[in-house]
Formats: structure tokens, C-alpha cells, sequence
């Protein structure tokens, strides 16, 4: 029987960041003379990978601006400040029950940094980042790489996701989705089939059962 796995989106679940990010995509595109304003970034833009942010914004590929965001980004975070404490308490409650992933459409460059200085690289089985896939979420491409290289199935597993996109991808890998109030509003997490105000271990055991 496949192992099941809990997987997490990085950016706005377990790294409390999308202001960050957001921050950093308005410097970037502003030096391109396409102003963004952070209203726009989350109605419209926030749970989409690197790329497909810039693709949509300026109209074509970028690949000089996404590593110019994913340097920017790692001199902010690389010291794993943006995971709480919760957070890293609920990744280690996960690894004590499953498998753990982390599927995300930032680079690996930006995530493995952050993870090392938390202390959550040891109980992470893989990270799946937008240098894995042909196609960012919603397609569900990420998770279900994620859960070939656990060994795992998507019965019985959970994701954590705190957009849209990222619900969709979860969703569309048959995988069990939650919620995580903090990027959007509550309304906006609606197809996820459970919503928690926070993630912590109290979290995870509860979607676990």
C-alpha cells in the first residue's frame, strides 16, 4: 500500500512571506517600468510560480528577472526567519505521521537556504520547486512529482495551500486540500476541503486523523 504524504506549498504557508515577495515584484517590475500595485499582485497574481508572475505581467519570459527576485528574495529569508515557530512544529508532526514534501513555484534556490536554517531539511522527503516542472500550479504537475518521489498516493494525503492556484493543484493530483488563512480572505479558499486559521501541529494532526 503507498505511504501517504502531507505536502506544503512553501511561499504564504510555511514561509510567512507573500508580503515579501510581493515587495520584491513591485521593485522589479517598477525598474521595468510596469508599476504593480500590491492590490493587484494578491487578487491576481499571488500562488502562481516565478515565471508565469512575470510572463503574466510583462507579457513575455524573463529569465534574468526571475533569478534577479530569487536573489533578492534569499538575501531577505535565507535565514529561515519567515518560518515560525508553529510552522516548523507542524512539519515535524507531519514527518511523524508521513512523508513530507514541499511543492512550490518559487526556485530551489530560494527555498533550500530557508529550510536549512529552520531546521527542516533533515525531515523534508523532497522539495519539488518551478525548476521541476514544465508547468507551474494550478496545473497539478508539482504534486504529482511530488508524490512519485515519496512512493506515496494521493489517497489518504494532504495538502496545505494558501491560494487559489495552489488549491487547484492540489486538488487536480486527487490530493485532500487545506486551507491557510493569511494570504487571501476566507472566501477565496472556498474549493479547499478544509480551512484553519493558522499552521501548526494542532493542524496537521487534525487533517492527519
Amino acid at each position: 500500500m503507498p505511504a501517504r504524504a502531507v505536502l506544503f506549498d512553501f511561499n504564504g504557508t510555511l514561509s510567512d512571506d507573500e508580503p515579501i515577495v510581493c515587495a520584491i515584484f513591485q521593485e522589479l517590475f517598477a525598474e521595468r517600468g510596469r508599476p504593480l500595485s500590491a492590490e493587484t499582485y494578491f487578487s491576481e497574481l499571488a500562488g502562481t510560480s516565478d515565471p508565469e508572475i512575470v510572463r503574466a505581467w510583462l507579457g513575455a519570459e524573463d529569465r534574468a528577472l526571475v533569478a534577479e527576485k530569487a536573489a533578492r528574495y534569499r538575501a531577505r529569508v535565507q535565514d529561515g526567519s519567515t518560518l515560525h515557530a508553529p510552522v516548523r512544529e507542524a512539519v515535524r508532526a507531519a514527518a511523524a505521521e508521513a512523508t513530507v514534501a514541499v511543492v512550490s513555484g518559487a526556485t530551489r534556490a530560494e527555498i533550500a537556504p530557508a529550510l536549512t536554517a529552520a531546521g527542516l531539511d533533515e525531515v523534508i522527503g523532497t522539495t519539488v520547486t518551478v525548476d521541476d516542472v514544465s508547468r507551474g500550479k494550478p496545473d497539478p504537475e508539482g504534486y504529482l512529482i511530488a508524490l512519485e518521489r515519496l512512493g506515496a498516493g494521493a489517497d489518504g494525503s494532504i495538502a496545505f495551500e494558501d491560494s487559489e492556484p495552489g488549491i487547484e493543484a492540489a486538488l487536480g493530483a486527487g490530493l485532500r486540500c487545506v486551507g491557510v488563512l493569511g494570504t487571501l480572505p476566507r472566501k477565496r479558499l472556498a474549493r479547499a476541503h478544509a480551512i484553519v486559521e493558522r499552521l501548526d501541529a494542532e493542524a496537521v494532526r487534525k487533517a492527519l486523523g
